[in-house]
Order: C-alpha cells, then sequence, then structure tokens
C-alpha cells in the first residue's frame, strides 16, 4: 500500500490580522492627512481672497492721488462680489477695502480681511480671524493686524 501523497496549498489570500493591520494604518495616515488638508484649502482660500482684494489697492491709489474718495468698490475696479469675497470700502473716507470670505472652511469663511491705505500710501493688511493660532496657519505673516 502507498502512502497518500501530502499536497501543500499556496496561501490564497490575507490573513485578518493582516487586513486589521492595513486598515489600522490607513487610519492613522488619514488621521495626519485630514488635519493638514484642511489648513491647506483654508490658507488657500485665504489668499484668494486676499488676492482678490489686493488687486483695489492700484485703482485706490489712482484715486486718492487725482484728490477724489471713491465712493464704492467699483470706483477702484473692483466688483461688488467675487468668488472669494463680497467687497466693500473700509469707511466713507477713503480708508482702504474689506473682503468679507466667501464660503471655504470655517476658519475663513465669514472673516474679513482689511486694507488699510496710511497717509503716506503705505498699505496694511488685517484679518480678524479669531484664534491666534487659526490666523498664523492661515494668514501666515501676509495679514498679521487684528
Amino acid at each position: 500500500m502507498k502512502a497518500p501523497k501530502i499536497v501543500k496549498k499556496a496561501q490564497a489570500g490575507f490573513t485578518l490580522i493582516e487586513l486589521m493591520i492595513v486598515v489600522a494604518i490607513i487610519g492613522i495616515l488619514a488621521a495626519v492627512a485630514i488635519p493638514a488638508y484642511q489648513n491647506y484649502v483654508a490658507k488657500s482660500k485665504f489668499t484668494a481672497a486676499l488676492a482678490e482684494v489686493s488687486a483695489g489697492k492700484t485703482g485706490f491709489d489712482v484715486k486718492m492721488n487725482d484728490g477724489s474718495t471713491p465712493a464704492n468698490v467699483g470706483d477702484v475696479g473692483l466688483q461688488a462680489s467675487t468668488t472669494n469675497c463680497t467687497m466693500a470700502l473700509k469707511d466713507a473716507t477713503g480708508g482702504g477695502l474689506v473682503c468679507t470670505v466667501k464660503d471655504g472652511p470655517a476658519v475663513v469663511k465669514g472673516s474679513k480681511i482689511t486694507l488699510t491705505r496710511g497717509t503716506d500710501g503705505t498699505w496694511s493688511c488685517a484679518s480678524d480671524i479669531a484664534d491666534p493660532a487659526d490666523k498664523a496657519k492661515v494668514a501666515g505673516t501676509t495679514c498679521t493686524g487684528s
């Protein structure tokens, strides 16, 4: 009588522990990546809004140098509403421009970017993002005032 042959089978898949390890690694990566991505999106939205409102500085300067005060954002070459901002003048005396950020992450949504023109013609930027840590992440050093 012959002995039965032992046939070795190759493993045909992953074990449960291997799958659990993969899921755990993906979870850890997601825990790190999602907040970093949200900060990136907030910073991008803020930067886009700042770029849109900054475009009005030249028109504002021209109007002021001509001896007149802008009556509305159209006088400085801006639209009242853009993709990222709702534009307004800082005050009736021609003190600057204000952008209220539309949409975006909660950190920047509804925040105001204020560009103020000094009497010497220099511009300063301020933002009303409340949390200093969020302001540092989003606005960086470009818009440090309050």
